[in-house]
């Protein structure tokens, strides 16, 4: 099969091409690289009037007259490649905003691709209408919107997420549903919002390329270490505060036997390098399931805190602690599990293999690809 991934969310359509490849297809990755991440793509659009003095333009373009030169921009980097985007197979959506640009500009690539290709498909992984409008609702006992309904996040600062509420965007969604052949969910946390669509085709674990991230198990010699990476943009919605709180009181805990990474909006193969010599890695408090870093970690062998609830146990037939750590917004808790880890390391090492053999068997990129194809068919 020829096939066409638009858009990149921490890898995962750069993992999901490689296992593709493997098992023959000719596969072309086109995107923005996903913000300071700068993951790799065949067909690079750079988003630009980001910084500086363009910036200040750009904005002043916006409020003035509706303006975005960036989406513009993008626009225009698109349309005048578009010919790298025709015949195929099966095109793929990251998202139903999959460039992050303004919804009409969206629309106008959505239906090149729609028209000049033989199957559209629509995957949930990131923030859409969908999972917004339910977190909104909260029918999740906690989700991302927990720290914005207690005050820590203003509607402004919110504003990438509250975006998917408003009508243009609503719009968006519609028209997106309206012309897609299918809706993949990559995990929990999408999938339930979900069930009942009728274009649903149910939920595909991340892919994972477990022949570039090695188990790599580490023995505690001196220090246990712990790793904690800060995207600043989503501070408070991954629960970072929450994370801090804790580390501060398990350095005066425990000050002669942990050691505390902590990086800010590195890009991702510095990333991937930091948290090597890592044991414990802290990923996210406000999800069901793991997102793309935790499973990274997991399959080198971290003991990851990280969504874990009861459904992801029962969809999986785990136990509690088995492969990662629920990581709930309590900092009581997280300091509870930690010192268990610290003080019973050996649970550590246990952990860490169970993590690996669970990416293995539930995430294995090649594995994955084959259910992509099968949805896809």
């Amino acid at each position: 099969m020829k096939i066409l991934l638009v858009g990149e969310y921490s890898r995962l359509h750069n993992s999901l091409k490689e296992g593709l490849i493997a098992l023959g297809h000719t596969v072309t990755l086109v995107s923005t690289g996903d913000a300071f991440k700068g993951y790799p793509s065949d067909v690079l659009l750079k988003p630009r009037y980001n910084s500086g003095i363009s910036k200040k333009l750009k904005v002043g373009l916006f409020k003035l007259f509706g303006l975005d030169i960036t989406s513009r921009s993008l626009k225009k980097q698109f349309f005048q490649q578009q010919e790298k985007f025709k015949g195929f197979d099966v095109v793929q959506l990251i998202n139903e905003s999959p460039f992050g640009i303004l919804p009409k500009y969206e629309k106008e690539i959505i239906s090149i691709l729609k028209n000049n290709n033989s199957k559209l498909f629509l995957l949930s992984c990131g923030t859409d209408y969908i999972s917004v409008k339910y977190a909104y609702e909260k029918k999740f006992r906690y989700s991302i919107f927990t720290p914005f309904f207690d005050g820590k996040i203003s509607e402004k600062e919110f504003f990438p997420v509250l975006k998917y509420l408003k009508p243009e965007y609503k719009k968006l969604h519609d028209f997106v549903f309206e012309n897609v052949d299918g809706i993949i969910a990559s995990d929990l946390d999408y999938d339930i919002p979900l069930i009942g669509n009728a274009k649903y085709l149910g939920l595909i674990p991340n892919p994972i390329n477990t022949e570039k991230l090695k188990y790599h198990p580490l023995p505690i010699k001196e220090k246990i270490i712990i790793f904690h990476g800060v995207n600043r943009a989503n501070y408070f919605k991954k629960g970072n505060d929450y994370f801090e709180a804790a580390l501060e009181l398990i350095q005066k805990k425990y000050p002669s036997k942990v050691k505390i990474i902590s990086t800010e909006n590195i890009p991702y193969s510095e990333y991937i390098e930091k948290y090597n010599s890592a044991h414990i890695l802290l990923d996210q408090v406000f999800a069901y399931d793991q997102g793309y870093n935790a499973l990274e970690a997991m399959a080198k062998g971290k003991v990851v805190f990280t969504g874990a609830e009861k459904e992801f146990l029962d969809h999986y037939n785990l136990k509690e602690d088995e492969v990662c750590l629920n990581a709930l917004p309590n900092i009581e808790k997280l300091v509870e599990k930690l010192s268990w880890l610290i003080e019973n390391p050996e649970m550590i090492e246990k952990i860490g293999k169970n993590a690996n053999f669970f990416i293995e068997k539930q995430h294995n990129f090649k594995k994955i690809a084959e259910s992509y194809i099968e949805a896809w068919q």
